[in-house]
């Protein structure tokens, strides 16, 4: 079989009586935590909530790490955008304020007229 593979004798019983080192075991451990955690939260999560939560589970881990990891398992967060209300809604049955100006903009005091756009105040 080994002449087959081209791998030397020596070679697969090596790799085949190694030993998994603690860092590999760590490493497999904190991917499959990466995993849950990643499709646990409908794949919104990216590394910095996931080493967050790693973090709050017991394991120490930086958010760099848990980069490296997310690449290397091939996964990317896909956030959604949040939910905007179209401002301009001419078709409804609320009161619309009078327009007691009527496009007359000459004023001869001041502090008679006041006039003001507060359309960059967001709403609920």
């Amino acid at each position: 079989m080994c002449d087959v593979l081209e791998v030397s004798r020596s070679g697969y019983y090596n790799w085949k009586n190694a030993v998994i080192s603690p860092q590999a075991k760590r490493k497999a451990e904190l991917q499959e935590r990466i995993l849950f955690h990643f499709h646990d939260v409908n794949k919104r999560y990216g590394a910095p909530k996931i080493a967050f939560l790693l973090q709050e589970e017991g394991y120490r881990v930086s958010k760099r790490t848990v980069g490296l990891y997310m690449v290397e398992l091939g996964l990317q967060s896909c956030v959604s955008r949040t939910f905007k209300v179209k401002t301009t809604d001419s078709n409804h049955d609320d009161p619309i304020a009078p327009n007691t100006l009527n496009q007359h903009f000459h004023i001869e005091k001041p502090n008679q007229v006041w006039v003001a756009d507060i359309t960059y105040i967001p709403l609920p």
